[in-house]
């Protein structure tokens, strides 16, 4: 599974739709076109890209809290608390996001589950502050004694920072890591994956360009999210492997705001449970069983 934070799909708008803007070769060669509100459902070749309503039933925008603890969860948690909330977990959403994450589903099963992303050094030194404000993969894995994968890991290929390649933690973090293109790091998880009945591998940094932030790194983020996802889509081996792509709320779709949208979550599915799972979940809380009961 690779989760991309705050992708929806939106309006054939080549102004505030950076997909129509910009084009994004994922879609146009996979799929053959970008898709729109006015045409959500692509389907090529067992590879199915449609809509997922994130709304839950509640009035208001989706949040990351609330949005992700549903995703991986399988319940609904705006409804649970009665409201959208974020960016991290409503407290009363964490018992259930300790016992139920797909991570940890996974992780008790024959075949075992694994979370490919590497944390850098601030990570580590804000846990030791005894501040506990996480995301909800972290957040689980944290209260399950999940041990996070470091710049180790890194370094021999065996996870993966959050930004797909390293160039990242090299600039602003001063680390001397490897520089590796989008295709190489496709390729590391995709071998990762090979020694697990589920990887998971979360990208954020859609939802920081959804918010108008970190502007100028625009176009090296959106190509290196491109070329990863093209590369994962084309070499992973269909007839053994199930790949899910998913989100928790619409964004980057719609830059006319800088908040998040009521657009319907953007959903890709492709390989050998792909039309399975597309035809039995309706939203994103239904993602968490239909992968279970497919991917057994």
């Amino acid at each position: 599974m690779i989760f991309i934070d705050g992708i929806g799909i939106g309006k054939k708008d080549k102004e505030f739709n950076p997909f129509f803007k910009f084009g994004f070769n994922t879609f146009r060669t996979l799929f053959g076109e970008i898709p729109s509100t006015d045409n959500p459902l692509l389907v090529r070749d067992k590879k199915y890209l449609f809509p997922l309503d994130s709304n839950l039933g509640m009035n208001g925008l989706p949040q990351s809290g609330t949005g992700q603890a549903s995703l991986f969860c399988g319940f609904n948690a705006a409804e649970f608390i009665g409201k959208h909330f974020g960016p991290f977990p409503y407290t009363t959403t964490l018992p259930k996001i300790k016992k139920d994450h797909i991570l940890i589903h996974f992780y008790k099963q024959r075949g075992g589950s694994f979370f490919a992303n590497a944390y850098p050094k601030p990570f580590f030194d804000y846990l030791k502050s005894g501040r506990e404000r996480l995301g909800v993969t972290a957040a689980s894995c944290r209260m399950n004694n999940i041990k996070f994968n470091t710049v180790t890991n890194v370094r021999k290929g065996t996870a993966l920072t959050a930004e797909v390649t390293n160039d990242r933690w090299n600039d602003r973090l001063k680390y001397t890591l490897p520089k590796i293109k989008s295709q190489t790091a496709a390729r590391r998880l995709l071998k990762i994956s090979e020694k697990y009945k589920f990887t998971l591998y979360e990208f954020y940094l859609l939802d920081h360009l959804g918010h108008l932030r970190i502007k100028d790194e625009f176009n090296a983020i959106y190509n290196v999210l491109d070329l990863f996802l093209f590369t994962i889509l084309t070499e992973f081996d269909y007839k053994k492997t199930t790949i899910v792509i998913c989100s928790d709320h619409g964004n980057f779709e719609d830059l006319s705001t800088k908040t998040h949208t009521r657009n319907p979550s953007l959903t890709i599915t492709a390989g050998k449970y792909s039309e399975e799972i597309f035809n039995s979940v309706k939203s994103i809380k239904d993602i968490k069983s239909v992968i279970i009961k497919n991917c057994r």
